[in-house]
């Protein structure tokens, strides 16, 4: 346990929440929640399921109608091979991954993924006792996800790439050419890819959403996806999210699963089968703010002296390169995201959580006004310093 350490997130959004508790009126640009409320229909099947009193354990890895739905969803859109068996509901899609990994990693074995990369890769990858092998992504090129780099770090004690398209906390994505030639190299090696793709949905500038379950059908036993409910629905509390793949590795997944939390929550699932099915107008509302969002946040980044910011193609966070500002008491992203915190009540996650020492992570996942202040405060916070 000495060398796993606690999401920075997570630790953010405690000190947060400490502030907030205090009456200080803080402003989160931190965890990355949707301040969207979860769509009506799914509140409402899971209101009427408690109603009819389906609150007990359900089958291990989900209700089936979940099961059939998720994969009939990657069937229509992606033309992937799975059905319900190839499926597992989980408690969130950091549940999906954390089962995943210890199903697939082991002591002795390498797991290669692009960097910056989102906290918890990391420290499941050591949980799991492999060795994470980053292979770093460039913010002059918007963060770009490309084959060859990950491709030239595969070695014979490889045993998966962690993709995650578009990435937390970079925005950057990978291309289909890309993504195709990565799949198609792990395949001519055994290495299985495992794509987390909890912000599929959320991409801009006309890029088009993408999965690696495109390629299920060619390379089945190479390709698994993560999936989460948690942002797309903006349904983070209910903590639902699921695996699709291979069968022996979701079966094995599935195995842990039944001996960490069992099923998911029940009624939750009935809702999630009524937000897959009803909440498509929701979503698209959703992702148009956002990309309003975004430039709002970016241009107001790049207007700030010594600070240079890439637009994210995906997800919902900006990734600043703040190094022109790292001076004297301010000498890491850590010292800054900290001070700004406790003198302008700011709330952002430092870079070194990522895997970088140059940049913090900004969430635009609340609203313009909220944005709006925020950055005020980042203007007179950096004008003292």
């Amino acid at each position: 346990m000495e060398s796993i350490a606690e999401s920075a997130t997570l630790r953010v959004t405690r000190r947060a929440l400490e502030l907030k508790r205090q009456g200080v009126p803080v402003i989160d640009f931190g965890a990355g929640e949707p301040d969207f409320a979860s769509p009506a229909v799914a509140v409402e099947a899971a209101r009427e399921a408690l109603a009819a009193g389906f609150t007990k354990y359900t089958a291990n890895n989900g209700i089936p109608e979940l099961r059939e739905a998720l994969a009939e969803r990657y069937r229509r859109d992606f033309g992937a091979p799975w059905d319900a068996a190839d499926t597992l509901v989980t408690v969130g899609g950091k549940g999906a991954l954390f089962e995943a990994a210890l199903a697939l990693f082991e002591a002795g074995t390498e797991v290669v993924l692009h960097s910056p990369a989102w906290v918890s890769f990391v420290e499941q990858i050591r949980f799991a006792g492999a060795t994470p092998v980053a292979v770093p992504t460039d913010g002059a090129d918007g963060f770009a996800i490309r084959a060859e780099p990950l491709v030239a770090a595969l070695g014979p004690r490889t045993r998966a790439v962690i993709l995650n398209s578009p990435c937390n906390p970079t925005g950057g994505v990978i291309e289909p050419a890309e993504r195709r030639r990565l799949v198609e190299a792990c395949a001519e090696r055994g290495i299985v890819v495992l794509s987390d793709e909890t912000y599929e949905r959320f991409v801009y500038d006309g890029f088009e959403p993408g999965s690696a379950a495109a390629l299920a059908a060619e390379f089945p036993d190479t390709v698994a996806v993560v999936g989460s409910f948690s942002k797309t629905y903006a349904m983070t509390g209910w903590r639902l999210g699921f695996l699709l793949g291979p069968r022996p590795l979701v079966d094995a997944a599935a195995c842990i699963q039944s001996h960490a939390t069992s099923n998911a929550t029940s009624f939750a699932m009935k809702g999630a089968v009524a937000a897959l099915a009803g909440a498509e107008a929701e979503v698209a509302a959703m992702i148009a703010e956002y990309a309003a969002r975004r430039e709002l946040l970016v241009e107001r980044l790049r207007r700030l002296p010594g600070v240079r910011c890439a637009a994210p193609r995906g997800a919902f966070y900006a990734f600043p390169d703040i190094s022109g500002r790292l001076d004297g008491d301010l000498s890491t992203p850590t010292d800054l995201a900290e001070r700004l915190l406790e003198e302008e009540a700011v709330a952002v996650v430092a870079g070194e959580a990522f895997g970088s020492d140059r940049h913090v992570r900004l969430s635009f996942a609340c609203s313009r006004a909220a944005l709006a202040e925020g950055m005020d405060r980042v203007e007179r916070f950096l004008a003292r310093h």
